[in-house]
């Protein structure tokens, strides 16, 4: 079994952050960029970047982090640590656990949600190093995830016929999608639709326009973050915000009206998002969240209605291992899991009017 140490980065490897991320053996993860840690640096989250150096390659994750009265420091390894396989996790845990202590850091538990292929031998792995399974957090811990390294005529064959025939027919009826910049009208019509199409199609609640709006201004700025629209009448009718990250894009929000006469609208905007992606080097495109696998038909899920469309492009779903919590204080855990969690998410919320994690 490799052998791993775990370190705080230095500020010369923070200042290249991103290229570091995209370079894990895994190829990284939006959620673990430096626009994101600019954006959650302001909704109640520290930041700490870490690195584990092992015999191979050195990995580097980002970390969220809250402190607590009483109870101490949680960590947060948002879609990490980033590992070339699953055997590798147990390892990185004892760096941290290493790290933690001797450095003092007042961590009591560190949460992980390392983008690995759910399974019994992997799920097997993370018991077995003495991980506690918790609900997962994330939306894309179960996604639709689509190849789009074919060249572009043999890609649009090899879409699911509900995602080809709409591209074709939006294609044929003219339908024009149009590319926008990241301005404050931009922004606004983005997230009328988005709230329109949750209330819809999702019992998922929906952040503040503060949010998303420095979300979007945060990738966009460093060429990463992507609006696409559709009008209708002069209206828009349907928007996306695309992620490109190193070999992976990601269409992180989208909306529409739910009254609208264009077919396939919504689809061919994908369908321009995917060729602009593959045109900046990605190589895998995220719908970014569906239900699970075997919940997919499933009315009462959340992701249902959103799950409907994103499978009419891949009929496949992948399911990933999602939340595990390392205990490190089992006495400080104890009181964070009976009520502690509950007690400072409710206590923040109320405070702030925004969501915990």
């Amino acid at each position: 079994m490799s052998e791993f140490t775990a370190r705080f980065a230095t500020a010369a490897e923070i200042d290249r952050w991103d290229s570091l991320v995209t370079a894990n053996p895994n190829g990284g993860n939006l959620l673990q960029s430096a626009a994101f840690a600019a954006v959650k640096g302001n909704y109640g989250w520290d930041t700490q970047f870490i690195a584990f150096e092992g015999p191979d390659y050195t990995s580097y994750n980002l970390v969220l982090e809250k402190s607590f009265p009483v109870l101490g420091r949680l960590w947060y390894f948002i879609k990490g640590p980033d590992v070339a396989n699953v055997g590798e996790i147990p390892a990185m845990l004892e760096a941290v656990r290493d790290f933690v202590k001797r450095a003092k850091l007042n961590v009591f538990a560190v949460k992980i949600e390392p983008d690995v292929i759910a399974g019994e031998e992997a799920h097997a792995i993370l018991r077995g190093a003495g991980l506690l399974k918790v609900p997962d957090l994330q939306p894309n811990d179960h996604t639709a995830l689509l190849d789009i390294s074919p060249a572009a005529n043999e890609l649009l064959r090899k879409l699911h016929s509900r995602g080809r025939n709409a591209v074709r027919r939006a294609i044929r009826e003219e339908v024009e999608v149009v590319r926008m910049e990241a301005t404050d009208a931009t922004m606004r019509t983005m997230y009328e639709l988005m709230v329109g199409t949750i209330a819809a199609k999702s019992t998922n609640q929906v952040r503040d326009f503060n949010y998303y709006r420095q979300f979007w201004t945060e990738f966009a700025s460093r060429g990463q973050g992507h609006f696409y629209f559709v009008y209708e009448d002069g209206v828009a009718s349907v928007g996306a915000f695309v992620i490109n990250y190193g070999s992976k894009a990601t269409y992180k929000d989208g909306g529409s009206l739910q009254k609208r006469s264009q077919y396939g609208d919504s689809h061919l905007v994908q369908w321009v998002a995917i060729n602009d992606m593959k045109e900046l080097g990605a190589v895998e495109y995220d719908f970014c969240g569906t239900p699970p696998a075997d919940r997919l038909k499933d009315p009462t899920h959340p992701h249902h209605g959103l799950g409907l469309f994103k499978t009419s492009f891949t009929k496949t779903v992948t399911d990933f291992v999602g939340c595990y919590d390392l205990v490190l204080s089992p006495v400080r855990y104890k009181l964070w899991s009976r009520a502690g969690e509950r007690v400072f998410r409710q206590l923040y919320t109320r405070r702030t009017g925004k969501q915990f994690y």
